[in-house]
Order: C-alpha cells, then structure tokens, then sequence
C-alpha cells in the first residue's frame, strides 16, 4: 500500500471516529437543562481544555508554541470552528434534532460548492451521487411541514453547515495550519463569547458539572481535533459525506441511553445514509487500487 492510500484509509479512520463523537451532542444536551449560552460556556471549558492539554502532552513545547502563537491560517479555523459550535446547541434547542439533522446532511455539498469555488476541486460524480442518496435518507428520517418557530433554528443550523465546510476547506488548503491548536482555541473562543448572555452559569451543580465536563472532553474534545486531522487526507466533499454518518448514530445514543426505538422512518433514512457512505468509500478504494495495478503494470 502507498503512503497515500495509507493517509487516505486513516483520514477515513478519523472522520468516521469524529462523527461518532460529533453524534452524541443530542444525549448530552438532553441531558442539561440549560438555557444554550450556559451549555456553551462550560462544553467549551471542558472541551478546550482537554484538547489543549492533549496538545501539550503529545507536542510538548512545540505544542504549547502552537497555542500561544497561532499563524493567520489557524486563527481563521478557530474563528469558523467557533462559529459553528456556537449555532449547533442553540439549533437543538430551537427545532428539532431531526431538523438539524437534514441540515447537517447538506454538508457535502457546501463543502464541496466551497471547494470548487475556492479550489477548483471537482468532487467525484460517485460523491455526488452518494451526497444526494444520503440527502434522500436525511429526508426519509424528516418528514412534517417546519412551523414558523423552527425558522430561527434552521438558520443557524445552515451557518453552522456553512462554516463548518469553510473550515473543511481552509484546513484541506492550508495543510501546515496548526488545526488541533485551532480547535482548543475554538472551544474557549465559544466560552468566551458565552459569558455575556450566559444565565445559569453559577446555577449548575456538581452533578451536571461532570455532564458537562464529559460533553466537552468525548464530544468536542475528540470530535474536534479528529475531524481536523482526517480531513487533510481526503477531498473535502467525500470528508464531509462521510461526516453525516453522525445523523443516523444520534437515533442510536438516544435508543441506547432512553430506550426510545427510531421510528421505521429513522431506520430507513439511516440506512440510506450508511449505504451511500459505504458506497464512496468502497467505490473510492477500488478505483484507487485499479490506479495502483494500472501503475504498476506500466512500470
């Protein structure tokens, strides 16, 4: 195997790792009852935290150098990283998860419409299909008129989508950029932030303290620096699809933690979501393998 399929399996590794982590944000939140600012600022804590001292454990000085002297590039991915974090538990609480869902699943293709634009990178036609396969399964699993309080939610899911693909792309542009820096700053950027409109900071018990500390450390805390690390080694458009595996994992944690069955519905929008993940993937492996015997036997 080349040092480029290596890289492109462990990027696959890595989102897969990220959105299965990204995926338990809906039980942790259902878990807190407080208003979205306190949530914020403790999860950034937490979740800042974690990462910068996983940072410093496994970088040393050259580590902590990153965090304290962030280039331009880093900042920027801090600054959409904040951006999206700061929209996402606000949408949960606004509209439904099912409706964030969906928005998420356009991921793939913001990215992919950035990249062009920005790159010049054309996503695969499979991408593109198994993008919209996954967009069906989405729909499947979100089905109902939206009333005029979900309005609100559903835009800041969609500056959520929108920021996140233009970290995605900034990140895949600027490889040398300090993303697990970023991502620590993000997080205490979004605490930051928080401290002026927060209401319950002080309220919050020991108990939900250890909720909270956990949200930060498992979801933004692995979710983070996985997803900006996978990404470098895969086109942005394929990261991204691969990313919406959190939509059908959210129904999974929830059944786990509240015995609450997904509907058919769910199911059936899951597993059209898997399938056209499953798909890319396997698809891209074996066009990659073609390349490398078509390579070989040139040689």
């Amino acid at each position: 195997m080349s040092p480029a399929d290596r890289q492109h399996r462990l990027g696959i590794i890595l989102i897969v790792a990220a959105a299965t982590a990204w995926s338990t944000a809906p039980f942790f939140t259902r878990l807190l009852h407080y208003d979205s600012w306190t949530i914020l600022f403790w999860r950034g804590l937490f979740g800042g935290a974690s990462i910068a001292l996983y940072l410093v454990v496994t970088q040393g000085r050259r580590g902590a150098r990153d965090l304290v002297a962030m280039n331009a590039n880093g900042w920027l991915v801090a600054t959409l990283s904040t951006i999206g974090m700061v929209s996402f538990i606000p949408a949960l609480q606004l509209t439904s998860v099912a409706n964030v869902a969906i928005i998420i699943a356009m991921q793939p293709f913001a990215a992919a419409g950035i990249a062009w634009l920005w790159l010049r990178e054309r996503a695969a036609a499979r991408t593109m299909w198994a993008s919209l396969v996954a967009m069906a399964g989405i729909a499947v699993i979100v089905s109902g008129a939206l009333s005029i309080g979900d309005i609100r939610g559903i835009a800041l899911a969609l500056l959520m989508v929108v920021s996140i693909s233009a970290m995605t792309v900034v990140i895949r542009k600027h490889r040398e950029t300090p993303v697990v820096a970023a991502a620590s700053m993000s997080n205490l950027l979004g605490s930051l932030i928080s401290i002026p409109f927060a209401q319950q900071i002080s309220a919050a018990g020991q108990d939900d303290l250890a909720t909270v500390a956990l949200f930060g450390v498992c979801q933004v805390g692995l979710g983070l620096p996985l997803f900006s690390v996978g990404s470098r080694f895969l086109p942005s458009g394929q990261a991204m699809l691969i990313a919406t595996l959190e939509t059908p994992l959210m129904a999974f944690w929830v059944w786990l933690a509240f015995s609450e069955m997904p509907s058919l519905r769910a199911l059936a929008g899951g597993a059209l979501v898997m399938g056209a993940v499953i798909f890319d993937v396997a698809a891209d492996n074996r066009a990659r393998s073609a390349t490398v015997v078509r390579n070989d036997a040139s040689a």
